[in-house]
C-alpha cells in the first residue's frame, strides 16, 4: 500500500517568535556535553546561582498540597491571593486597587500574552521602548500588530526619549509600554519621566502598560509605580513572584487594572477572565504559597538587594576598566548592558556572543535581540558570586584582546 505524502506547514505566525535570551543555550549545552565548563551569564534566574527560595515558601507549598489544595482553582485566581496582591500594591507601591482588579497568571510571560491578545488587532500599533524585553515585540507581531519603537537614551542612563515617543504616536497606536525597572538595561525611571509619559498618554487617550516585575529589586534610587502617579490614565500593571520571591520555576504572576475614570477596565477584565478560563487556572498550591509569601516576613528581599548591589558594583567597575567595553550603571534588577567598541571585528553583536561562547565558554545575550538600540551591546546578569563573575569577565577581557 502506497503511503500518501502529507501536505503540512507550520502556521506562519509561529515563525515570528524568537527569544534571544535562550537562543545559544542549545550550543552551550552541546559544548558542556563535550566536557567544557560554561559560565552562564545569560538568563535572569537567581536560582541558577546561589539564591534560594525562602524556606517558609517551600513549607507553605508543602502544607498547601498536604491540606488538599491540589484542585483546579478559579481561573482568575484564588480570592485570598488576589486580596493579598491588592494589599501589597497599596502598601508597597501606593496603587489603589481592589482584589477584583487582579488576575493571576502563569508568570508575567502569560500576563504579557493576555494583555497584548486583548488590545492588539491586525493593523494596530504598540509603542514599545527600544531596547525592550523580547516578548513584547514578539506578541505584538504574533497578533498581527506592529511594534513601534521609541528610543531610550543610553547617555541618560537609558531613560525614555520623550520627544521620540511623542513623534511615534499615530491613530493606530493602542498603548504605551513602560518596563520599569528595566530589562535589559537595569535602568530605573525617575518619577518626573513617568509622569511625563502619563501626560503624553492622557493627551492621546492611550492606556499605559507598566511591567514592574523588578519593583523591589532597586539598588539605587526609589521606585515609583506608574499607576500610583495618575488619577486619569488607565494603567495595566504586570508583576509577579519569580524575581522578588525567588519563585522562577513556580511560574506565578499577575495583571491588575487601575482605571480611575472607569474607561476600559470593565471590558479589559472580561477579556482577561475569558483568556484565563481558556487555560483553566494557575497552580492552586503555588497560589496558596504565594499568599504566605506576601503576608509573611520579607527579610530575604533586603538580603537579596544587598548581595546584588555588591555584585553590581564589582561588575560595573570591572566592565568599564576593560578596553573595548563601556556601560551605564544599572540602578535596579540584575542586568548590565555594555556597549562593544570596534564591533566590525566580529561583524555583529550576535556573532560576538557566539564566538565568545565558542572560544571562551562564556554565554551572554546579544543586544540586538532586544531591539535595534541594542545593536553593538550584550546583556549579562550579575547574579553569580563575585568569583564566578571575575572568571567570566577575565575571559571576556581575554576575548577582546585576542587578535
Amino acid at each position: 500500500m502506497q503511503t500518501k505524502q502529507i501536505s503540512f506547514n507550520v502556521a506562519e505566525r509561529v515563525s515570528k517568535l524568537t527569544y534571544a535570551i535562550r537562543e545559544f543555550v542549545p550550543l552551550a549545552k552541546k559544548l558542556e556535553r563535550e566536557g567544557r565548563k560554561i559560565i552562564y551569564l545569560n538568563i535572569g534566574d537567581p536560582l541558577k546561582y546561589d539564591f534560594q527560595v525562602p524556606k517558609r515558601l517551600i513549607n507553605a507549598l508543602t502544607k498547601a498540597s498536604e491540606e488538599g489544595y491540589n484542585y483546579y482553582s478559579l481561573s482568575e485566581g484564588i480570592p485570598e491571593l488576589r486580596e493579598a496582591i491588592a494589599e501589597k500594591e497599596k502598601g508597597v507601591n501606593g496603587v489603589d486597587i481592589e482584589a477584583e482588579d487582579v488576575i493571576i497568571t502563569h508568570g508575567v510571560s502569560e500576563a504579557i500574552n493576555f494583555v497584548i491578545a486583548s488590545l492588539i488587532q491586525k493593523g494596530n500599533e504598540a509603542l514599545i521602548p527600544n531596547p525592550t524585553y523580547p516578548l513584547y515585540m514578539n506578541y505584538v507581531e504574533y497578533y498581527d500588530g506592529k511594534p513601534v519603537y521609541y528610543d531610550c537614551k543610553e547617555e541618560k542612563g537609558w531613560q525614555p526619549d520623550l520627544d521620540d515617543l511623542k513623534k511615534k504616536i499615530s491613530e493606530k497606536t493602542k498603548f504605551i509600554l513602560i518596563i520599569n525597572p528595566n530589562n535589559p538595561t537595569g535602568a530605573l525611571y525617575d518619577e518626573k519621566t513617568i509622569k511625563e509619559v502619563l501626560e503624553i498618554a492622557a493627551e492621546n487617550n492611550l492606556p499605559v502598560i507598566s511591567d514592574e516585575i523588578y519593583d523591589r529589586l532597586v539598588l539605587d534610587g526609589k521606585f515609583k509605580s506608574t499607576a500610583s502617579l495618575t488619577n486619569e490614565v488607565p494603567v495595566i500593571g504586570l508583576n509577579g513572584f519569580s524575581k522578588t520571591f525567588l519563585m522562577t520555576g513556580w511560574r506565578l504572576g499577575y495583571i491588575y487594572v487601575r482605571d480611575p475614570q472607569n474607561t476600559i477596565k470593565e471590558e479589559l477584565m472580561k477579556a482577561f477572565v475569558s483568556l484565563s478560563r481558556n487555560r483553566l487556572c494557575a497552580s492552586t498550591p503555588i497560589q496558596k504559597a504565594a499568599v504566605a509569601g506576601l503576608k509573611g516576613p520579607q527579610n530575604h528581599i533586603k538580603e537579596m538587594v544587598n548581595k546584588l548591589k555588591e555584585r553590581r558594583n564589582y561588575v560595573y567597575e570591572r566592565i568599564n576598566e576593560i578596553e573595548g567595553l563601556s556601560s551605564t550603571e544599572p540602578k535596579a534588577a540584575f542586568y548590565i548592558f555594555p556597549k562593544i567598541d570596534k564591533i566590525k571585528k566580529w561583524g555583529s553583536d550576535k556573532e560576538f556572543v557566539k564566538q565568545l561562547l565558542l572560544e571562551k565558554n562564556v554565554l551572554v545575550v546579544h543586544g540586538s535581540g532586544f531591539g535595534s538600540k541594542g545593536n553593538n551591546h550584550f546583556r549579562a546578569v550579575f547574579l553569580p558570586p563575585i568569583e564566578i563573575l571575575k572568571e567570566g569577565l577575565d575571559k571576556i577581557e581575554e576575548f577582546l584582546k585576542s587578535p
